[in-house]
């Protein structure tokens, strides 16, 4: 039963590393205005990570003009690749 948990664990933890990729090229892309969002790939890629975003748009205020509030999904997203990666070991 310990194998089945700890490999869970394990993939978890690198399923949530990779959605960290996905969120960073999302955020990273969005610097660039002339990307059309409603093609592919890039809707793909909206459709994956826009739902996970929006929950934390609204808890912090932009700053001059940046939107800060994705910091709160990776320090969130961090926090549990921490907790399961310490549970797989």
């Amino acid at each position: 039963m310990d194998i089945l948990i700890m490999t869970l664990c394990k993939g978890i933890a690198g399923f949530l590393k990779f959605y960290i990729i996905m969120l960073t090229l999302r955020i990273y892309l969005t610097w660039f205005p002339n990307i059309n969002f409603y093609q592919q790939p890039f809707y793909s890629l909206g459709k994956m990570t826009d739902p996970y975003l929006r929950v934390f748009r609204g808890i912090v205020p932009p700053l001059l003009g940046f939107d800060l509030s994705p910091l709160l999904g990776f320090s969130l997203l961090t926090f549990l690749i921490d907790i399961f990666s310490s549970m797989s070991i």
